[in-house]
């Protein structure tokens, strides 16, 4: 196995060790490690397909795991801000929606020999999620109060609205773009 694909891998290794930390209270310090170990794990995005692309190890397992590595962090940060009370349901269910349509997708396309990789919209998509859930993080490593826990919470709602309409947008273009492996006639 490859550097880009270990580092994949442990973007998902990361994931438990994130929720853990980020859902515990009696740990000291607790939302600062969760925010170190998502920062970390987000590096690993940015590393793995640096190097791949820039050593030629691109693989097709890469091409599969690496958008699911980053659907798994980004979901699994979602639903810990679902179970803080900091994002709304809604945003997450049309996020979770979109996530299940392009691995679905995947699949098809798989069977006809076409590897889906991530265009543009979807790592813009993902970018500004990551970036969206460590502002979050960052906000909960402050524990804010008063008008600044309002003005916070306005700021998340924000940010959470623009991933979720970055999320509805690069669904439609991967939709668009392998409209043909989906049609139902077949």
């Amino acid at each position: 196995m490859n550097l880009p694909n270990k580092l994949t891998l442990l973007r998902v290794i990361l994931v438990p060790f994130f929720v853990f930390f980020l859902l515990t209270d009696f740990v000291p310090f607790s939302k600062i490690i969760a925010l170190a170990i998502f920062i970390a794990a987000s590096i690993t995005d940015a590393l793995d397909g640096h190097i791949a692309r820039s050593r030629n190890l691109i693989t097709t397992f890469g091409k599969f795991l690496d958008p699911l590595a980053d659907k798994v962090l980004v979901i699994a940060a979602l639903v810990c801000f679902c179970e803080l009370g900091i994002v709304g349901s809604v945003p997450l269910l049309i996020i979770i929606t979109r996530e299940f349509m392009v691995s679905g997708l995947r699949l098809v396309t798989a069977n006809e020999g076409v590897v889906v990789a991530a265009g543009i919209w979807g790592k813009l998509k993902t970018a500004f999620t990551m970036v969206a859930e460590v502002v979050i993080l960052l906000g909960l490593c402050f524990n804010f109060e008063g008008n600044m826990a309002e003005i916070a919470n306005i700021v998340y709602q924000v940010l959470i609205w623009i991933a979720t309409a970055l999320t509805v947008i690069s669904g439609g273009v991967y939709l668009k773009g392998y409209w043909k492996y989906i049609d139902a006639s077949k």
